[in-house]
Parts: structure tokens; sequence; C-alpha cells
């Protein structure tokens, strides 16, 4: 069982990737936070936007062949590869932070990559409105992310709109993380896990 959590900065991906890793007894491979870029991109977007996208790009590769060679039953994945490229390297081409020609070659990289790898028996979307990511940032305190505007974070969100409903073509279940909060109830919890046995068929 390969289950890959999905969603905007903020919204519970690594929160839920440890719990469904300690309910399923499953191996799990969470987003890289130390990109040696990442500082330097809060700071700068227009300068940075590219080294970051192709240094997350290659750690993902990285982390998807050491996926595939493990030799787990059950993974669990905080966030995709399919993100950094439709979301996070899309938008940021939009917003005219990376030349075309420089998007050009990372998507393909990117493309070459994911025809060579599988894709998640389950996509786990976390949709989340712009108050709860900006409370759930909050919460955390990652330095790096205080300043993150609003407005950056609505683009993200429509772009994995899209990316759900017009273009990922894998099996997806959506958890709408404004009511079902499973860091304070447990219940949630058990309810997403039915859901997800039952999107796969387990008994």
């Amino acid at each position: 069982m390969y289950v890959a959590i999905a969603g905007n900065i903020g919204s519970g991906k690594t929160t839920l990737t440890e719990i469904l890793t300690k309910r399923y007894g499953a191996k799990a491979y969470y987003e890289q936070t130390d990109n040696p870029y990442i500082d330097d991109f809060y700071n700068d977007m227009s300068r940075w936007a590219f080294q970051l996208q192709i240094s997350f790009l290659g750690s993902r590769i990285e982390q998807t062949l050491d996926m595939m060679s493990s030799g787990e039953e059950t993974i669990i994945q905080d966030r995709t590869i399919y993100e950094d490229a439709h979301i996070f390297a899309e938008n940021l081409h939009a917003m005219g932070l990376i030349a075309s020609r420089d998007f050009a070659t990372y998507m393909k990289i990117f493309e070459l990559t994911t025809n060579l790898i599988p894709q998640p028996d389950l996509l786990i979307y976390l949709r989340a409105s712009i108050p709860t990511l900006v409370t759930q940032i909050k919460r955390r305190g990652r330095a790096y992310e205080m300043n993150i505007d609003e407005s950056y974070l609505t683009l993200l969100n429509e772009r994995y709109e899209n990316w759900i409903n017009n273009i990922y073509s894998g099996r997806v279940l959506i958890i709408d993380m404004d009511v079902e909060d499973f860091v304070t109830d447990p219940s949630v919890v058990d309810s997403i896990c039915a859901r997800i046995d039952e999107s796969l068929g387990r008994k």
C-alpha cells in the first residue's frame, strides 16, 4: 500500500503522516524541511525560486528511488513529486519568478522521472481554507514560514484545486481540514482510516 498525502503549506500533512504510519505500521517518508535554499527563497523569491525547486525535485527523486528499493509493504509519503511541479514550480513560473526557459528544463526532468516511478495507490488531499492554514503555520512556528503572504497561500490553494480536479489521474480521498480536525478529535482518525480502507478495498 502506497499512500501519499498532499496539501498546502500548514495543512497538516506531516501530522497525518505520523498518525497513519503508527496506525498501519508503515514506513514514513517525510518532506525535506532543511532545503539549503529555503531561507533565501522566502527573503528573495525571484532570486532563488528556480534553485529552490530544483533542489526539492532532486530530493524528491532521491526519496522516490529509496521508496522503490525499500521493500516496504506499506508506505506513507508526506507530499508528492507531483506537487513540486504542478503546484509550486508552476505557480512560481506564473508569478514570473521562474523564467520560461528554466521552467521548461525543470518540467523535462520532472516528466522523465514520473514516467519511471509508480503512482500512489491513494492520494489523500488535505483541503484547507486560508484561515486554517495561517493558524496551523503560526502554531508550528517555523521561522522561515512566518512571513508567508496570505495571497501566496491563496494562489497555491487555487493550484491545488485545479490539480486535483483537472490534472491528477489517480485515486483521491479529500479531507476537509476546516471541519475534520484529526489532531484534537481521535474519532476523525478512525473515520479517515475507514475511508482509506474502503478506497483501497482493505478489510
